[in-house]
């Protein structure tokens, strides 16, 4: 009997988890894709592994006997990959991200900094693009996954995962002073001019989505293609603007800008991960993928 190990590799996810999804996000998956996996390796050793349950999986006897033995043998594979990756310096490999100019800034840069001290030998190539062209470029199979913030709209085989939340705050400049001790509201953002990123952009949809909500229609003074050209904008008072915490951090210390309050709360957004589920990561892209998400995904998401 000859059985693809990557059967085995998925149950022993669903064992260990006693859960499918959570599987499935661990693997990368999808949760119908792992089930057929089960079923496929069921019908090859002529034995049911898996009793669903409201909560989860249990294992079956012969479930149980087959997840010790697996279990050992995938967990020195696993560490033996892990070994091999630190130990040849991951020489020579290089990986490709591609990731919006705001998961860059509060999130990216500063994940790869701490992995490029354990991993200086790894070269990466990073591009940066609008969330749609980063979408694209791994649909395309040009990186091997994209870094972008929410909303995100992708279709299978692509996998959005969460990282990590971010706010954003409304910014003026000097000119606009005054208004920090008071309480705006959207709809009196029509009073004064307002900076934004053109059309098509995620994050303009996002601000299009949130007036909208409140009914009212966004109607920018000045577009703008990327978000770092927002706090500049502001800081020489053409306008206010929207931008998440971090960019403005800087500037409203040094009182260039001021944190003006607003009377509808502005949702939060998240950086998120996108993989394409149809193709392999290389050993390298995988350790990077689980460093960015910690020991796992989590709050993945499929579309």
């Amino acid at each position: 009997m000859s059985i693809n190990f990557e059967y085995y590799k998925i149950f022993y996810y669903v064992a260990k988890y006693r859960n499918i999804t959570q599987a499935a996000n661990l693997l990368y998956s999808s949760q119908p894709s792992v089930s057929r996996m089960i079923r496929m390796l069921e019908n090859e050793l002529g034995c049911i592994l898996f009793v669903r349950t409201k909560k989860g999986v249990l294992l079956t006897p012969e479930g149980e006997e087959l997840y010790s033995h697996i279990a050992p043998a995938c967990e020195e594979i696993f560490a033996g990959e892990e070994m091999l990756t630190r130990s040849c310096g991951l020489q020579g490999d290089t990986i490709r991200i591609c990731a919006s100019e705001t998961a860059l800034r509060c999130f990216l840069f500063e994940r790869l900094e701490h992995f490029y001290t354990d991993h200086p030998a790894v070269k990466l190539k990073i591009y940066n693009h609008a969330a749609t062209e980063a979408i694209e470029a791994l649909h395309s199979g040009n990186v091997d996954f994209a870094v972008v913030c929410t909303p995100v709209e992708v279709q299978p085989p692509m996998k959005v995962t969460q990282l990590v939340p971010f706010q954003e705050t409304l910014i003026g400049g000097l000119q606009y002073q005054y208004l920090k001790d008071q309480t705006l509201s959207l709809w009196e953002l029509h009073k004064y001019p307002l900076i934004f990123l053109a059309k098509g952009t995620r994050t303009r949809f996002f601000y299009e989505q949130f007036f909208g909500k409140h009914n009212l229609t966004l109607n920018p003074d000045i577009e703008v293609e990327t978000s770092d050209l927002i706090l500049p904008g502001v800081i020489r008072n053409l306008g206010l603007g929207f931008l998440p915490k971090d960019f403005a951090k800087q500037a409203l210390e040094n009182r260039k800008v001021f944190e003006l309050p607003l009377l509808e709360e502005i949702p939060r957004r998240h950086v998120c991960l996108v993989v394409d589920t149809s193709k392999q990561l290389s050993l390298t892209a995988r350790l990077l993928v689980k460093f960015l998400t910690g020991d796992g995904i989590q709050n993945s998401s499929e579309h």
